[in-house]
């Protein structure tokens, strides 16, 4: 039996997995293998305990021991691995979701760089620039922000880069779904990884300006 709530769960991570808990997210997928999203270890432990798991990927990453059977006086234990297939989770073969616009996501995309003076940044330091600005008609869509530092930002102001001759180093682009559940983990396990790669859009849509 598997427990209902993560506290009275006992969960074993192998050595290699970042040590906090929280931080260990498993790759959903659905039935036909394209990816969904991220999803916690308590997630992924309902789906398997509901038998609604088609078929997994990679080496068992958690092992989660549950609770005790009345019978035998053995405790559950249940193995948990890093690509997890869900029935019934079926995506239209043509629908490619557009990543959410976040600042973190921005951030994300362009390594933290200010794509103005290629200086690297932490986020407190950062803003979302718009390329053509919203005041000349731009739109706050991927393929016109870019991450700026505030002085960068300051300078150009108003004005597109060529009318302020800053130009940049980067052409902004719409993260396909695969990158955009890359930058948004900073703890991919090996094979979550690899598939994940296997994935990606056969040419880099970020070209130098």
């Amino acid at each position: 039996m598997i427990p209902d709530g993560p506290c009275s769960a006992d969960v074993s991570l192998p050595g290699s997995l970042p040590p906090r808990l929280d931080a260990v997210r498993l790759l959903s997928l659905d039935a036909h293998g394209r990816a969904l999203n991220w999803i916690s270890w308590q997630d992924a432990a309902c789906l398997y305990a509901r038998e609604a798991v088609a078929w997994t990927l990679g080496d068992p990453c958690l092992h989660i021991r549950g609770g005790t059977c009345r019978d035998t006086g053995e405790r559950s234990l249940l193995d948990l691995h890093p690509i997890i297939a869900a029935r019934g989770h079926v995506r239209p073969q043509a629908l490619d979701p557009t990543p959410a616009l976040t600042n973190a996501a921005l951030f994300a995309r362009d390594q933290s760089l200010c794509m103005y003076c290629g200086k690297h940044f932490s986020r407190q330091l950062l803003t979302r620039d718009h390329v053509v600005p919203l005041s000349r008609g731009g739109r706050d869509t991927w393929e016109n922000v870019v991450c700026a530092c505030f002085h960068c930002n300051s300078r150009k102001g108003g004005r597109t880069p060529q009318q302020a001759s800053m130009p940049l180093l980067a052409i902004p682009y719409r993260p396909s779904w695969i990158e955009h559940l890359i930058l948004s983990n900073r703890n991919i396990l090996a094979d979550q990884m690899a598939f994940l790669r296997s994935h990606l859009p056969k040419r880099n849509p970020r070209s130098h300006a």
